[in-house]
Parts: structure tokens; C-alpha cells; sequence
């Protein structure tokens, strides 16, 4: 199946737009990281409460009752009408439990969805094994192209990966989304999922490097974007059906994962096309592979 009959896009002559769409957002994302990640409890360390309470409530009176036990500095996240996440320093299991019963007595009858609580060592140390993933995902997937096809493709491939992983990471920033264990397994899939668009995209380079050889370096990128266009947009525009169906009817606790993946899948597919191929068309015009 076809999107476009025989498609003869330009892609090449008009990359400065995409240069400009990677520019803005490369400045979003410095912004976001800027302002600081929002870690949750499993890399910051401290104590998740989550509660669902039997009617609505809201988030003054939470917060009244956190200010009676000095926790006027922790975060109060809405699930829904009735339901809510509590972030604080440490605290024992006493502490937990007389802030549990004040709220019951103060609000109202709750249920305890999420107690969890973890250490300011074993935070840092976990997020620092999460970035440690990532950079190696990142080394492995350039060690695996660069053998599997050169070192160009691997080269421009990566670059186009590392965009999508720092850019996704930059919005989840500045959209205040908390980075916990599941935002890192949604960057890790989209890891995953990008490189395979830019090595479809590039192996229909490498096909024509092997028989057009007298074919020019915008011709090259342009025919094989062109080629690849239907599938890549297909692959990518029902992967994202599926995300935002998760997003919208998978539950409030999968709404952060499947954001995140929404954000890394439509950069993905963005760098597979005019990072990617356009990072080797840039390359290409100054040192050809084939002369």
C-alpha cells in the first residue's frame, strides 16, 4: 500500500525548514533541562502517597494537612477527581501512617494505591544506571550499524537518534512529566523504534550508492526518502494511533509513558527523514563515497 503515487518530493532544497523545526526545539529542550528534570521517587529518592479518596478533594486540603506535619515543600499530583499522588522528603513508617490517618479524619475515607519509598543513595545511584542505559544503548546501536552497514550511515544515524533521545528527554522537562523507571523504558523503546526508520531509510541509500553510482547526491537523497516515504509514514502514523489510544483509555498511571512516546515517536520519525538523510547528504556533497 501507497500513500503517495510515485512521490517526488524535494527534500533536499527545502532542509533548511527542518534545520529551522530542529533549531526551535533544540531550544525548548535546552530550556526544559534547564529548569531541571523532574525526577520521581525511584532517582530522586523520598516517599511516594498515593490516595483514592471516596469523594472529590481538593488540593488545598491536602496541602493544609502537609503543612500541619512541615511538608509544605512536597508536590501534589491530580489523578482524577478523587485521586492523588503525594511526593515528600523521607519519611518512617510512622510518619507515613499518622499522615495517612490525619488525612482519613481531616478529608475523608481513602484507599492507599501507592506507598513507596526510596533512598537519596539508591535514588542517585539509579539515576545514574538510567542515563548509563541510555548512553549505552546509544554506543551499541552505533557499534551494530556501523558493522552492519559503514561508518557514514551508522555515523549520521546516531546523531539523528541522539536528537530524538535529548529533544523527548528536553520536552518531558518542560512539560513537567515525572522521569521515573517507566519514562525511562518509553525512552529506551523509542530508541529503538527511531533507529529502525533511519536504517530503512538508509540501506535504500546504500542500494543506490551500489548501482546508480553516477547519480548525484540530492538525486541520491531524494529518490530514497522518496522510496521510503509511504512506509515510513505508515509505520510511524499507526504506531501513534496506538499510543494516543493509550493515552486516552489506558488509566492516569499510563498517561505520562504514553505522552512521552507520543513526543518520541513523532521526533523519530522526524529525524529518520530530515536529520538522518540530510546529515548525509551533507556529508556526501563534501566527501563522496563513490569518487
Amino acid at each position: 500500500m501507497e500513500i503517495f503515487l510515485k512521490p517526488n518530493f524535494n527534500f533536499v532544497d527545502h532542509r533548511k525548514i527542518p534545520y529551522a523545526i530542529c533549531i526551535i526545539f533544540i531550544i525548548l529542550t535546552v530550556i526544559g533541562l534547564v529548569r531541571g528534570i523532574n525526577y520521581g521517587v525511584d532517582f530522586q529518592g523520598g516517599t511516594l502517597l498515593q490516595y483514592n479518596f471516596t469523594q472529590v478533594v481538593a488540593a488545598e486540603e491536602i496541602r493544609n494537612v502537609l503543612d500541619e506535619f512541615d511538608l509544605s515543600a512536597s508536590t501534589i499530583q491530580r489523578f482524577s477527581d478523587n485521586e492523588v499522588a503525594i511526593r515528600t522528603p523521607q519519611l518512617t513508617l510512622d510518619q507515613r501512617n499518622q499522615l495517612t490517618d490525619t488525612l482519613r479524619n481531616q478529608i475523608g475515607e481513602l484507599e492507599i494505591v501507592r506507598n513507596e519509598e526510596v533512598g537519596p543513595t539508591v535514588g542517585g545511584e539509579l539515576r545514574r544506571a538510567a542515563y548509563l542505559a541510555l548512553l549505552f544503548s546509544i554506543i551499541g546501536i552505533l557499534i551494530y550499524v556501523g558493522i552492519r552497514f559503514e561508518l557514514r550511515p551508522a555515523v549520521t544515524s546516531v546523531l539523528a537518534l541522539a536528537n530524538t533521545g535529548i529533544m523527548t528527554l528536553g520536552l518531558v522537562a518542560l512539560l513537567g512529566i515525572e522521569f521515573d523507571t517507566t519514562i525511562l523504558a518509553a525512552m529506551l523503546t523509542i530508541l529503538g523504534y527511531s533507529i529502525n526508520d533511519s536504517i530503512v531509510v538508509m540501506d535504500r541509500i546504500r542500494e543506490r550508492l551500489n548501482y546508480r553510482k553516477r547519480e548525484d547526491a540530492k538525486t541520491l537523497i531524494n529518490t530514497s526518502l522518496n522510496e521510503t516515504l509511504s512506509r515510513t509514514i505508515m509505520t510511524g502514523t499507526t504506531t501513534i494511533i496506538a499510543v494516543i489510544i493509550l493515552y486516552f483509555f489506558g488509566g492516569k498511571m499510563l498517561q505520562p509513558f504514553a505522552l512521552t512516546m507520543l513526543i518520541g515517536l513523532i521526533f523519530g520519525t522526524f529525524s529518520s527523514i530530515f536529520v538522518a538523510a540530510m546529515l548525509f547528504y551533507e556529508w556526501e556533497v563534501k566527501k563522496p563515497l563513490r569518487r
